[in-house]
């Protein structure tokens, strides 16, 4: 038989909290997607179901400006980030994709030998 611990685990409030304010964050943009799908259409009808789902869980007007803020930063260092990664891994931002050019021709570094 397994050995269970005495008690399950337990949330962690500060990242509960942090996913209560990015939900309200979803929750806006699917606010401002809805005139754009129509709430007539199939996928309109769909956002009325999940905003009507989410708001269950974040109480309106939760999310501060600061908050939002927070979040588009946040969004902008991890784009920036991914960039240079990006940047990185398709050989170092040079035209062409390349890195260093290759030796070639016979050529020979000096002190190497062939």
């Amino acid at each position: 038989m397994g050995v269970s611990p005495a008690t399950g685990p337990t949330p962690n409030k500060g990242y509960e909290a942090a996913a209560l304010q990015r939900v309200g964050l979803v929750i806006k943009q699917l606010t401002e997607i809805l005139p754009m799908a129509g709430a007539t259409s199939d996928i309109g009808k769909t956002i009325l179901d999940v905003l009507g789902k989410l708001a269950k869980h974040v109480p309106s007007g939760s999310n501060s400006q600061a908050t939002e803020r927070n979040a588009i930063d946040q969004m902008a260092m991890k784009n920036a980030q991914a960039a240079q990664t990006n940047k990185a891994l398709q050989g170092g931002g040079q035209p062409g994709g390349q890195g260093q050019p290759p030796m070639g021709g016979g050529q020979q570094m000096p002190g190497m030998a062939a």
